[in-house]
């Protein structure tokens, strides 16, 4: 088994929380010295630094959440000068403000050395071709894979999004080895290869680090079938690093987290208390070796599980299993809680064809109402006895999933709109008539 870094990834977990302690401890001091909100937030709380001695302190500590870094747009959470900022990247801003995120140069190094960890954990080497196609600028995909491929020494491939045709031609001619990008957007390469004559026996494609959105089981399972890789999950937040914060190993097991920086908590997203290992809730990290800006229990939103049992790998870091969506993306559908996972996998598991779909949420005369729209697959175009079998069967197996009843609404073959970045997969009209108050 080949490690980056095996004196941290498989030691003892008391070795990795006394070095969790010891960095936690100096991070509290760097935060109340240097960012206000922090000092205001603690002192409220009535905690001061000499206070967190151990992680066993972290409950001691407040919450902070993406509201927080809006309010202090741009930099008011920056715990250093702007002058020692070497990048800035932000969020998308499609929810609200953007959030903004600084990086001294020693924060760059960190994650590029988190992403090469990545890389070696799903068998890649200095010998890999690692083709980059999550987009670069502000958003953190693209430069932090690509930094992570060049500290591991491997041929780094800056193909970011977009031009799919000449994606799929520099897979064959520059004999890339390691793909990076969004899941969705890999279902959209495979479905051009098969429009194309591409073959997987075409590439020497062996693995792929997928992130940047919620993806199935079944969606991996398309994947690896479609380019013939193992396909890896990776996680990662823009106002924590980006990629790489965990990443999957061989065993496809969970992602190994990097815990040297990142201090993973569940807690119960109602009422804010810590939760037990292997109990399912929100995801909340501490990044406790960044300097640029430090993010002391931050609340991802993100519905996981962690464990901590020892990987087959040799691996004593702690995994996050898959998330199962995120709490700010669950829909309230007459009163029950639907995550847009639950509706993929079911999907899929009906026809590993119906990769591209799209959820619209509307409210009827008082009531929620959920449509989902599927691409009708080519072979029953024009049979409606076809049509409504096909509809009568997606809605069943849509509705037993998720316990609410669905419309179905079948599309033309390739009338939704394909990504190269994250997949729009949920329209909800309820927040624009909201909006407008009605």
């Amino acid at each position: 088994m080949n490690y980056y870094m095996k004196e941290i990834e498989c030691a003892p977990r008391h070795e990795i929380e006394a070095l969790q302690s010891f960095h936690l401890s100096q991070q509290i001091r760097h935060a109340y010295k240097n960012v206000a909100p922090y000092r205001d937030k603690m002192n409220k709380a009535d905690v001061k630094p000499e206070d967190i001695k151990s992680i066993a302190d972290l409950k001691k500590l407040p919450f902070t959440t993406k509201q927080d870094l809006r309010d202090n747009y741009p930099y008011g959470m920056f715990a250093v000068p702007l002058s020692e900022v070497v990048r800035i990247h932000a969020s998308s801003g499609t929810t609200g403000k953007q959030t903004v995120v600084g990086h001294t140069q020693r924060d760059i190094d960190i994650w590029a050395e988190c992403a090469a960890r990545s890389l070696v954990s799903v068998g890649g080497s200095r010998e890999d071709f690692v083709h980059v196609s999550y987009g670069y600028g502000l958003f953190t995909g693209g430069l932090g894979m690509h930094y992570g491929a060049e500290k591991l020494g491997a041929v780094t491939i800056p193909a970011s999004a977009g031009n799919s045709m000449r994606q799929l031609e520099m897979f064959r001619d520059f004999g890339s080895t390691i793909v990076c990008m969004t899941p969705s957007y890999a279902i959209s390469l495979i479905e051009l290869m098969n429009e194309n004559g591409f073959s997987k026996d075409d590439f020497k494609l062996k693995s792929g680090v997928f992130g940047a959105e919620p993806w199935s089981e079944e969606m991996r399972r398309e994947i690896e079938s479609g380019l013939g890789i193992k396909a890896y999950d990776i996680f990662g937040l823009s106002e924590m690093m980006g990629p790489s914060v965990s990443c999957e190993c061989v065993y496809q097991c969970g992602m190994h987290i990097c815990e040297d920086h990142f201090i993973p908590e569940i807690i119960d997203p109602d009422t804010l208390q810590p939760l037990p290992e292997g109990t399912q809730g929100e995801l909340v990290f501490s990044c406790i070796t960044k300097e640029a800006m430090p993010l002391i229990r931050y609340r991802t939103r993100d519905i996981a599980t962690l464990v901590y049992d020892k990987c087959e790998c040799g691996r004593t870091l702690a995994r996050m299993l898959k998330p199962q969506g995120r709490t700010d993306d669950m829909l309230i559908i007459r009163g029950v809680n639907v995550f847009p996972s639950q509706i993929e996998a079911a999907l899929l598991g009906f026809d590993n064809r119906a990769t591209n779909y799209l959820l619209v949420v509307d409210r009827v005369n008082n009531s929620d109402t959920l449509e989902v729209q599927i691409e009708t697959p080519a072979e029953i175009v024009g049979s409606i006895a076809d049509l409504q079998v096909y509809e009568k069967k997606a809605k069943s197996v849509i509705d037993s999933a998720i316990g609410v009843g669905v419309t179905i609404k079948l599309k033309e073959p390739k009338s939704l709109d394909r990504s190269t970045g994250k997949a729009v997969r949920v329209v909800d009209n309820r927040k624009i008539k909201n909006k407008f108050g009605s």
